[in-house]
């Protein structure tokens, strides 16, 4: 092994107060009809990781306070700012006209790859990610900019949502870097 790991005092990380008052990545998540609570968590889990502007649960998606959503959330709920949705397509109408580019996450017969899309530098972002079972909803998609997909290798056909929101911010994040 090379090295070794960091104490928490090591890590220097920022209070829930200084991350609040940080410069964000330019990019929102939006949960649609999100049922698992462990995939909400995660999703801020993820959120406070690359410091995105904003969550948006939408739908049925739940909300915090919520111990199922704390559980692998461990605090992010205090520090990413988040707000609920009744409608997801109202709410990306919203964003739309707000100057965000709205990049759902889905296969569709149209569909970008992940590794061939290229983010624009000063472009804000919103990723939607569907329902475990029933991805993002039709209206919704029709209000992507782009779909954008993962490449996939093996027999499955699909990722949990806690895995793909994970990879696909990331591959924006280091694509903006």
């Amino acid at each position: 092994m090379t090295g070794r790991k960091l104490s928490m005092e090591e890590l220097n990380r920022d209070s829930v107060e200084e991350f609040k008052q940080k410069q964000k990545t330019p990019i929102v998540l939006v949960l649609d009809n999100v049922r698992s609570l462990n995939n909400v968590g995660s999703a801020f889990r993820t959120g406070d990781a690359f410091a995105v502007e904003k969550i948006y649960l939408c739908g049925i998606t739940g909300t915090p306070p919520n111990k199922e959503i704390n559980k692998t959330a461990l605090g992010a709920t205090e520090s990413v700012d988040w707000d609920h949705a009744s409608e997801t397509p109202e709410l990306l109408q919203k964003l739309k006209a707000d100057g965000f580019k709205i990049l759902a996450v889905e296969q569709v017969s149209n569909s970008v790859s992940l590794k061939a899309f290229q983010p624009e530098m000063g472009q804000k972002y919103a990723l939607v990610f569907g329902n475990e079972v029933f991805g993002v909803e039709e209206a919704a998609l029709a209000l992507a900019d782009t779909v954008l997909e993962i490449p996939q290798f093996g027999t499955k056909h699909s990722l949990n949502i806690s895995v793909a929101l994970g990879i696909v911010v990331w591959d924006l994040v280091s694509k903006l870097s």
